[in-house]
């Protein structure tokens, strides 16, 4: 199963009836930039990655644990829907939330950009 399949098979338990997602990406916490010769084994203990399912009436980040982005364990929080994700920008790009920075890989920059684009008229 492809990446965006499984994280959008494991997002639908997250949302209500008559909700639909509309785009689902993924994310981290932390900055892989942050710690350059010894990144990977500090990203270990530090980042947490998160899954990004747009839905018509809301965009869910959902935490999916320290190793993975595929299933979703639970909500972090919940964003109105008018709330402009991209454009993407570089090969890291961070999405400002009340309780996080989010930082998207370039790979799912378009998602980002559908998100934006299947926002209503006037809520963006």
């Amino acid at each position: 199963m492809a990446l965006r399949d499984a994280m959008r098979a494991s997002a639908v338990h997250f949302v209500v009836p008559g909700e639909k997602i509309q785009e689902v990406f993924g994310a981290q916490t932390a900055s892989p930039w942050m710690f350059p010769l010894i990144g990977a084994l500090i990203m270990l203990f530090i980042n947490e990655y998160r899954i990004v399912a747009v839905t018509d009436q809301r965009i869910l980040v959902l935490d999916s644990g320290r190793f993975n982005m595929k299933k979703a364990r639970g909500v972090v929080e919940s964003l109105p829907r008018g709330t402009v994700l991209g454009p993407g920008k570089g090969i890291w790009h961070a999405i400002e939330t009340p309780s996080d920075t989010l930082r998207v890989h370039r790979r799912f920059f378009k998602d980002l950009e559908a998100a934006d684009r299947l926002a209503p008229a006037g809520q963006l």
